[in-house]
């Protein structure tokens, strides 16, 4: 099978070749590549990505001071960053808590650079995205209601909205959800990805459950998920599946309910076991499954092949995509390796 129709196949709860995998990697380097191969041969999955953000016209540095650099990102936030750091500092929202949230604007979400896969023109987001289509599975990625509204509104002040003011943070998350579908669906038909669908990425729980209460998820955010998914459904989109970092168990049914498909990492230390969820939610896809903070961090081996086998033995009738949330640098070599080969040994299916 390829890539695609190993994917497929898992998705519709068939029995694929192998084991399908979703792996992504902070870093990739030239020790691994020796030992492993290239980076894009150890994952099925591959996740386009539209320029999705709401103001991508304002973006711009303002300067370097005292080792930071000051910038306008294409959320319309103003940052501060360390050249060398991974994480920034929230200095400005482009809808502070006294914004008319009626009257602001986003960048159009048909603006032809949204959808150049990070390439300098058509023709070559056109050889890229051959490309991916030739060797992985491909879906579109967009963000979801929560996490995006809290980029333009500040975290700590939407949640304060969720909490104090329910219909200003449904406005927001409205509006953001509606700029996030359109994007979405231009992706699909311009990519022409309904075949497979859309990942919505919208981390919005923490180890010990929402950042939120269910009820509130209900009142204001389950409404945006309803009618983002709805228009992936109308644009063909054949899946939709969800990625949120932590136990979202007690969002899961409403998620469902609005027509999820999926979900992604199952952090283990979030009590998202896959083992639990696929009793509870016999038809729902699983993707991730393998601990990266412990199991693949700390092994022994013996013990990261038992997981990897585990996660295996539940997908073998389809409804399963192994990966991990992330391979981080401090996962050694050498058990991403046992992770490795147990899959492309004990995860050949067709046998």
């Amino acid at each position: 099978m390829t890539s695609y129709e190993r994917v497929m196949a898992a998705c519709a709860f068939k029995r694929p070749d192998r084991i399908p995998r979703f792996d992504s990697f902070w870093n990739f380097p030239d020790t691994w590549r020796a030992a492993l191969g290239a980076e894009e041969g150890l994952t099925d999955v591959h996740i386009l990505i539209p320029q999705e953000e709401t103001f991508p016209t304002r973006a711009r540095r303002i300067k370097e001071e005292n080792n930071w650099i000051y910038e306008v990102e294409p959320w319309g936030r103003t940052i501060r960053r360390r050249p060398d750091g991974y994480f920034v500092e929230t200095l400005e929202v482009p809808i502070p808590s006294d914004a008319d949230v009626d009257s602001v604007r986003f960048d159009s979400p048909i603006l032809e650079s949204r959808y150049l896969l990070d390439q300098p023109d058509e023709a070559s987001a056109g050889r890229k995205l051959a490309e991916v289509k030739a060797r992985h599975c491909p879906f579109v990625k967009t963000g979801g209601p929560y996490l995006r509204s809290t980029f333009v509104r500040g975290e700590e002040q939407f949640l304060m909205d969720l909490a104090a003011d329910p219909p200003l943070a449904r406005t927001i998350a409205e509006k953001v959800g509606a700029h996030l579908s359109t994007v979405g669906v231009e992706a699909l038909r311009r990519w022409s990805l309904q075949g497979t669908g859309v990942w919505i990425y919208d981390d919005m729980a923490c180890n010990q459950g929402p950042m939120f209460r269910a009820k509130t998820f209900e009142q204001v955010l389950l409404p945006v998920y309803r009618r983002m998914i709805r228009a992936y459904r109308d644009a063909g989109a054949k899946y939709v599946l969800l990625h949120s970092d932590g136990d979202i168990r007690p969002l899961l049914d409403m998620l469902i309910e609005a027509g999820i498909d999926g979900i992604n990492p199952l952090e283990r230390r979030a009590h998202m076991h896959p083992m639990e969820l696929r009793r509870r939610y016999p038809r729902l896809i699983l993707t991730g499954g393998m601990d990266n903070t412990d199991t693949l961090l700390h092994g022994p081996i013996v013990r990261i092949e038992a997981e990897a086998r585990e996660i295996i033995d539940l997908g073998r009738d389809g409804g399963v995509v192994i990966g991990t949330h992330s391979v981080s640098p401090e996962i050694p070599l050498e058990h991403f390796m046992a992770y490795h080969q147990t899959c492309m040994t004990y995860g050949q299916l067709s046998r």
